[in-house]
């Protein structure tokens, strides 16, 4: 009984005495996550994104509205004051008009 005390007894301490198991390797950093590829969608020429003549109604920007040309054609023009309401209804081919109710003076022109 003795030599099988005497024997864990050895077998505990050469336990404990045995080297320490290897350092695991280090994990590398999580990747850095990112978001669903993006959707790169064709380029229209400038012309064809211009259908409101936008470019040349650039020049009624800080004019008053008695001076738009006319008549203005009511199928492609809209013009409004900044606080008037008007429909929601998206057409790329109209070029709306805006100015301050109070001055008359053109403030935004837009495509819509």
């Amino acid at each position: 009984m003795k030599r099988t005390i005497l024997a864990l007894g050895a077998l505990v301490f050469l336990a404990s005495c045995s080297s320490a198991p290897p350092e695991p390797a280090p994990m590398p950093p999580p990747a850095t996550p990112t978001g669903p590829p993006a959707i790169v969608l064709p380029r229209a020429p400038e012309a064809a994104r211009d259908q409101c003549g936008l470019k040349e109604a650039q020049a009624f920007l800080g004019k008053n509205r008695t001076e738009l040309p006319a008549p203005v054609d009511p199928s492609r023009w809209r013009v409004a004051c900044t606080t008037c309401p008007v429909t929601m209804d998206f057409r790329e081919d109209r070029l709306n008009i805006l100015f301050n109710a109070d001055t008359g003076i053109v403030q935004q022109v837009k495509c819509g």
